[in-house]
């Protein structure tokens, strides 16, 4: 097996969308009240290269053997400018997926490191990313790498 991971490019839109559907469509099933199946992809192209012009994102894209397997997006904060926070410089992960058949071979691991990575060399004390309390075994893979429960969003359904 030979793992790759590279910076993704503007002619990986469709190939990244099609990555990161099927991660969406987990959520879909499981928070139908939050996501829906879009009409189209399910990034905006115009969004995704602006990303890829934007110094403070990244955009990973995992492969094995020269097939895709993963992908990774994250973007690099500033703690806001208020009295009551430490000035700090951090990165969120804001969307990470694996391809099923990629699963359980260092693929998502990998990618997490190459996110730390960048986000060290740009200055970030922390890396950060929400994951929904369903998904256990995001949950136990991200306790795995070291990550812990930084804060907890609440909801309530209003009838």
């Amino acid at each position: 097996m030979n793992l790759h991971i590279r910076p993704a490019t503007a002619g990986d839109f469709v190939l990244l969308c099609e990555l990161a559907a099927a991660v969406h469509a987990l959520h879909r099933a499981r928070l139908p009240r939050i996501f829906q199946a879009p009409e189209g992809p399910v990034w905006d192209e115009e969004r995704y290269r602006a990303w890829l012009d934007d110094e403070n994102v990244v955009l990973f894209l995992a492969e094995i053997d020269g097939r895709p397997a993963g992908y990774a997006y994250a973007v690099l904060r500033i703690a806001p400018a208020l009295p009551i926070f430490t000035p700090r410089c951090y990165a969120v992960v804001e969307d990470i997926g694996v391809a099923a058949a990629a699963q359980g071979q260092g693929v998502g691991r990998s990618l997490m490191e190459r996110v730390q990575a960048w986000a060290t060399a740009q200055g970030a004390t922390t890396v950060e990313l929400n994951v929904y309390e369903f998904n256990q075994g995001a949950r136990a893979f991200y306790a795995g790498l070291g990550y812990a429960t930084l804060s907890r969003k609440m909801s309530k359904t209003l009838e």
